[in-house]
Order: structure tokens, then sequence, then C-alpha cells
């Protein structure tokens, strides 16, 4: 590899890792605003959808911690292994209280009140999330790793909850369907379901390991 390649794959690398911070920083933002917002309406959707974004920091983290440490030894993949099955743990435990606290708001008919600051949360993570997957596939791409190009399918993710969580909070703001936000958070508890499943088989971001020069 030549001097002038090296240099651009140091580049993508710390552009990398700009990514990642950024990732952890915004979920964390948008992990707490959604679960105050969720707690104040009392909408399962928005906390489920704040509790994922919590779960999705670990997650940023340990793809952070491997491009910090890519020229390491591969001995380091059972330790990332243990925290992807740690985060896809979460996922599924995220996914039950889903799906048992929104079968009890519809059961109950229990009516959330509507969240004009959820709306916000979820329709700025509509914006950010797909200018954030294809910032990562761009540098992924650069820098040949697996490991960000597998987060910027987890960003992709994010852009569907957020969707799904919308598209729940407006129909209950604008319509008086409350139902809206329990049968919104069921919707998103498969694909939640399925992020558990890969983290528990070691198939999601920190499992594959970025190339170096």
């Amino acid at each position: 590899m030549t001097a002038h390649s090296t240099a651009e794959w140091r580049q993508a690398v710390r552009s990398g890792r700009r990514l990642e911070y950024f990732t952890i920083a915004y979920n964390l933002i948008e992990g707490l605003a959604s679960l105050i917002a969720g707690w104040m309406a009392g909408s399962v959707s928005l906390v489920g959808f704040g509790l994922d974004s919590v779960i999705e920091v670990t997650s940023g983290a340990a793809v952070l911690w491997r491009l910090e440490h890519d020229r390491e030894a591969c001995g380091r993949e059972r330790l990332e292994r243990a925290s992807l099955r740690m985060v896809g743990g979460c996922f599924l435990a995220l996914a039950l209280y889903i799906l048992f606290e929104s079968g009890a708001s519809l059961a109950g008919h229990q009516p959330p009140r509507p969240s004009v600051p959820g709306i916000a949360v979820a329709a700025a993570s509509l914006v950010v999330m797909p200018l954030l997957a294809r910032a990562k596939r761009r540098a992924a791409t650069r820098m040949g790793s697996g490991a960000l190009r597998a987060d910027a399918r987890q960003a992709d993710f994010c852009t569907w909850l957020s969707a799904i969580l919308l598209g729940g909070l407006l129909l209950n703001k604008t319509l008086g369907w409350w139902w809206a936000d329990p049968a919104a958070a069921l919707v998103m508890a498969p694909i939640i379901i399925r992020e558990g499943v890969n983290g528990l088989c070691g198939r999601d971001c920190c499992w594959h390991a970025p190339d170096t020069p």
C-alpha cells in the first residue's frame, strides 16, 4: 500500500471515529429526551424508543472501541462477542417490555397524552439517521471496515423505528387515535427482536473487524 493510500485510510478512520462519537452523543440526547417525553405522556412507543437509544449507545461504544484498537490482536474478538451478546440480551428484554406494556395499554384502554416533544424527537431522528447511515457507509467503504458498515445498518434500523414512532405519535395527536401509540410500539417489537437475535448470534457491528493497511 502506498503512502498516499495509507494516508487516505487513516483519514477515513478518523472520520469513522468522529461519526461514532457523534452517534453516541446523539443517542444519549435522543434517549434522554424520549424517556422524559414518554414518561410525561404515558407513551409506550416513546419509552421503548428511548430505551432503544440507550442500548444503541452501548453498541456504538463497542464500534468506537474497535476503531480505536484496529491494530490489536484478533484475540479481542472474544470480548467483542461478549459485548454483542449483552447488547442482544438488552434488545430482547426491551422487546418483552414493549410487548407487555403495549398489550396492557390496548387491553386496558389506557390512552397516552399527545406529545409534541416526542414528535420533535422522532422527526429529528428521521432526518439525522439516514444522513448518518450514508456518511458511515461512505467511510466504511474508504477504510474497508465491516464494523462501520454494519453500524450504518444500525442507523438504517433506527430510521425505521423513528418513522414508526412518528406515525403513531402523529395519529394520536391529530386524529385522537390513542391506540396508534401502543400499536406503533408493537410494530417496533419484531424489528428489535431481530436485532437482539443477531446480537446473541454474534452477527452485528462488533463482529466484523476493520481491515488495516
